[in-house]
C-alpha cells in the first residue's frame, strides 16, 4: 500500500506564553546555551591539554562534554529562533534530521554514562585488575560501540516515522521533532509504532537505568574495603555520576515509557535532559572534582606565566 504523505513542513506550537515571557525565555535560553557551551568547552580543553586525558574516567568525560555540546546545539538554537519568530515552521526533511540527530547524540551520551559507571565499578571493586581491564583500546571500543548502537537506534526511529502517513494536521505540540508528538499527527493506527517506541526507547532507557543503579549499589557496598580517604574520594566521584545519571535517565523514562495516549507534560520534562542536565554537568564535574579544579588552575597559571 502506498504511503500517503501530504505534509511538506511542520509547525511547532512551542512554549505557549505571552510576548513578555517569550522575550525573557529567549534571553534565558541564550544565557543557558552560552553557559553550556563555555562550561563543556572548558572541560574538553582542560582534559585534552592535561594529564587527565590518560585517565579513562576523564577520557569518557571529554566525550560526554562533546555530546552535551552537540546535543544542545540541535535543540536550543532552534528553540531560541522559534521563540523570536512569528511562524515556527520546519521542513519535513529538517524535522527528520533533528529527530535522527537528537536520538543519535542522546543515545551516545547514554552509553558513555554506562561506560563511566563500568570504569568506576572496576576501579573500586577490582582495583588490582584495573589497568588490565580498562585499557585505552577498550575505552576506544566502548566509545565506538556507543556510536554504533546509537546510530542504529536513531536510524530505526527515523525509518519508522518515514513509513507513517501524515495527511492531516501539521502542527506539532512541542518545540522539537520527536517520535511521540509526531505520532499524534499520523492519520492511521499507531498502536504498533507506539509499542516500538516504548520498546526501543522507553524500556531500553529503563533497563539501562536499573543496571546503572545496581552497579552503583555494588560500588557503594565495596567502598567499605577502602581507606577513609579513598572512601571519601570514591564517594565524591560516584555521587557526581549518580546525580548526572538520575537527571538524564529519569526524564527520558518519564517521556518514553508511558503510551502516547497518556497525557504528560512532555515539553516541561524534555527541558531536563535537553537543557538542565547539560547545564549542570560542567558544574557537577568541576566544582565537585578536585582533580579537574587542580588541572584547570594549573592551566590558568601556565597561561598567565607564558603571557
Amino acid at each position: 500500500m502506498e504511503i500517503q504523505n501530504n505534509v511538506t513542513e511542520f509547525i511547532f506550537l512551542g512554549l505557549l506564553m505571552n510576548t513578555e515571557m517569550k522575550i525573557m525565555s529567549c534571553m534565558l535560553f541564550m544565557i543557558c546555551y552560552f553557559v553550556i557551551f563555555l562550561g563543556n568547552f572548558i572541560i574538553f580543553i582542560t582534559i585534552t591539554c592535561s594529564h587527565l586525558i590518560h585517565q579513562p574516567m576523564y577520557y569518557f568525560l571529554c566525550h560526554l562534554s562533546l555530546m552535551d555540546l552537540a546535543y544542545t546545539s540541535t535543540i536550543i538554537p532552534r528553540l531560541i529562533r522559534d521563540l523570536a519568530a512569528k511562524r515556527k515552521n520546519i521542513s519535513f526533511n529538517s524535522c527528520m534530521t533533528q529527530l535522527f540527530t537528537g536520538h543519535f547524540l542522546g543515545g551516545v551520551e547514554m552509553l558513555i554514562l554506562v561506560s563511566m559507571a563500568f570504569d568506576r565499578y572496576v576501579a573500586i571493586c577490582k582495583p588490582l585488575h584495573y589497568l588490565v581491564i580498562i585499557t585505552r583500546q577498550r575505552c576506544n571500543m566502548l566509545i565506538l560501540l556507543a556510536w554504533g548502537v546509537a546510530f542504529w537506534h536513531s536510524l530505526a526511529q527515523m525509518l519508522m516515522v518515514l513509513k507513517l502517513p501524515f495527511c492531516g494536521s501539521n502542527q506539532i505540540d512541542h518545540y522539537i521533532c520527536d517520535v511521540k508528538p509526531l505520532l499524534k499527527l499520523v492519520c492511521a493506527d499507531t498502536y504498533v509504532a507506539s509499542m516500538l517506541v516504548i520498546a526501543n526507547s522507553g524500556m531500553v532507557a529503563l533497563a539501562t537505568f536499573l543496571v546503572l543503579l545496581a552497579s552503583y549499589i555494588v560500588i557503594l557496598y565495596n567502598l567499605r574495603k577502602l581507606s577513609p580517604e579513598g572512601r571519601r574520594k570514591a564517594l565524591s566521584t560516584c555521587s557526581s555520576h549518580v546525580m548526572v545519571v538520575i537527571l538524564f535517565f529519569v526524564p527520558c523514562i518519564a517521556i518514553y515509557v508511558p503510551p502516547p495516549n497518556i497525557h504528560i507534560n512532555d515539553k516541561e520534562i524534555t527541558m531536563f535532559y535537553a537543557v538542565i542536565t547539560p547545564l549542570l554537568n560542567p558544574l557537577i564535574y568541576t566544582f565537585r572534582n578536585t582533580e579537574m579544579k587542580n588541572a584547570m588552575w594549573k592551566m590558568w597559571n601556565q597561561k598567565r606565566s607564558s603571557n
